[in-house]
């Protein structure tokens, strides 16, 4: 069966932890691998560090360690996902996301995107889980990791 491209929401699924995490694609600006870190003295475990693009200094946080999900070892196999900053912060128009896998693009039929009501609270950074046909996926909380990204950067500067 085919869906016109208003009956679907294209995402793009990352794994954090030991879960998978449904981004809207259209703020992906650009999914890398091999990305080398720039550590942020003074910045909580999550935040992760900068990477370099496109001219910018780009703060990258560990979205497993952020909403306790598990941990991701930063190192030279790196995964990450640049997203574009809703918030209007001119000092930070993207930040990025690490993964441990490379991101996959997905189709979800508008109709198939189900909330899961199955948890009373969820993590840090996570508006709800979602069901994707049998599997979950979690929808983050994209302004609140985006808020909590620049009192991090604040406090360690």
């Amino acid at each position: 069966m085919s869906y016109a491209s208003n009956d679907e929401v294209r995402g793009v699924l990352i794994q954090a932890g030991n879960e998978r995490v449904l981004l809207p694609n259209a703020t992906v600006a650009e999914m890398m691998a091999r990305v080398q870190v720039e550590p942020i003295e003074g910045a909580p475990s999550w935040l992760a560090g900068y990477i370099h693009w496109q001219g910018w200094e780009v703060p990258l946080l560990s979205y497993a360690r952020f909403s306790s999900l598990g941990d991701e070892p930063v190192g030279g196999n790196n995964k990450v996902v640049v997203l574009k900053a809703l918030g209007g912060n001119p000092d930070m128009p993207y930040f990025a996301l690490l993964t441990q896998s490379f991101p996959q693009l997905i189709a979800v039929p508008r109709d198939g995107l189900l909330a899961d009501a199955a948890e009373e609270s969820l993590p840090q950074g996570v508006h709800m889980r979602v069901l994707l046909g049998e599997q979950s996926a979690l929808l983050p909380d994209l302004d609140a990791i985006e808020a909590a990204v620049t009192a991090a950067l604040a406090v360690a500067a």
